[in-house]
């Protein structure tokens, strides 16, 4: 007899700000978040999705970010959706089903409220799920990190995911 089972992944990143003069987009959750400055990495540096990819990668036992991101981006693959992408078809392969997303930002700035729909919407729409399947908080952390003070973004993801056992 089998049963429904659940499990949860966790995924943490986070990435300084470039300095002002250097162009890069910022890029969080697969959005451009327009007059913002971009995060340091050698990919997009894109925080939500590198944070989604480890959250996946902690459930199928292959981590992505990493070595293999890094040669990745040494051929020039620097879209994290490529990373999260591998992820899942590790999940798809294992036949487990993303239930929720759970994302927490932690960045003083630039404001991101005006665009967490757009980012849910987008993360819903990459993965096959529905909006709802997907939820985004944000704190300035009352300055109490780096994060908090301005000089980067951090993001934290958990993820549940369904199967048959």
């Amino acid at each position: 007899m089998s049963c429904q089972k659940f499990k949860v992944g966790l995924g943490i990143d986070s990435h300084a700000f470039l300095k002002n003069n250097v162009k890069k987009p910022l890029v969080l959750g697969g959005v451009i978040i327009p007059e913002a400055p971009g995060l340091k990495g050698n990919s997009d540096a894109d925080v939500i999705f590198h944070a989604l990819t480890d959250a996946i990668s902690s459930i199928t036992g292959r981590n992505i970010i990493g070595e293999i991101s890094d040669t990745m981006c040494k051929r020039g693959i620097t879209n994290s959706l490529a990373y999260l992408e591998l992820a899942m078809a590790d999940l798809n392969q294992l036949q487990y089903e993303i239930e929720h997303i759970s994302i927490a930002l932690e960045a003083a700035k630039p404001k991101l409220e005006p665009y967490l729909q757009k980012i849910r919407n987008n993360i819903a729409k990459t993965l096959h799920l529905i909006p709802n399947q997907v939820g985004i908080t944000v704190t300035s952390g009352e300055r109490l990190s780096d994060y908090g003070r301005g000089l980067g973004i951090k993001a934290v993801v958990a993820v549940t995911i369904m199967y048959e056992g």
